[in-house]
């Protein structure tokens, strides 16, 4: 790896730990480097520690493009539940926000109804990733619950048809 490039690499890295919160001596930094035998590489540290249970960080000796991190388990299975967690709060205030905007009666009557079906739309489609429209979703609640929604013609009948249903 040509040293301009290994030195672009480990800049990189010193730039994504501290954006990360470690400081300068709380990262390990090791270059990989190739053997004569295809299937072994050798790890040279650079920097830090490997006892260290913070992130190492790794660049290659013929790849200069890329550099690598490499986190314990233990920090990998905490990060997935908070992007878990982070995703299904998204989604919560994404469907909240979608029946607000259709005028519940009573919108926890409504939410408990949205994730029934939201349930049963998991459950058929078994271990795939399910994408649910939920403007949809709520549009055909909305149409086989309309007593969950009110009806805005029902309170200006004459104003909604003069101007061709805009309230």
């Amino acid at each position: 790896m040509a040293d301009e490039k290994k030195q672009d690499l480990i800049k990189k890295v010193e730039t994504l730990s501290k954006s990360l919160g470690f400081g300068e001596n709380d990262k390990t930094l090791f270059e990989i480097k190739k053997t004569d035998d295809p299937n072994v590489k050798e790890l040279h540290l650079k920097s830090g520690s490997w006892d260290s249970d913070d992130p190492w960080f790794a660049i290659d000796e013929e790849d200069t493009k890329k550099a690598y991190a490499f986190i314990p388990s233990s920090s990998f299975t905490q990060m997935l539940n908070i992007l878990k967690q982070a995703q299904k709060e998204n989604f919560d205030l994404k469907l909240e926000k979608t029946i607000w905007q259709n005028v519940p009666t009573d919108f926890d009557d409504v939410w408990v109804v949205a994730m029934d079906e939201i349930r049963r739309l998991a459950q058929n489609e078994g271990n795939k990733p399910v994408s649910i429209d939920l403007e949809k979703l709520i549009a055909d609640i909305k149409k086989e619950h309309p007593n969950l929604f009110i009806n805005l013609k029902d309170f200006y009948p004459n104003q909604i048809e003069n101007n061709q249903g805009e309230v």
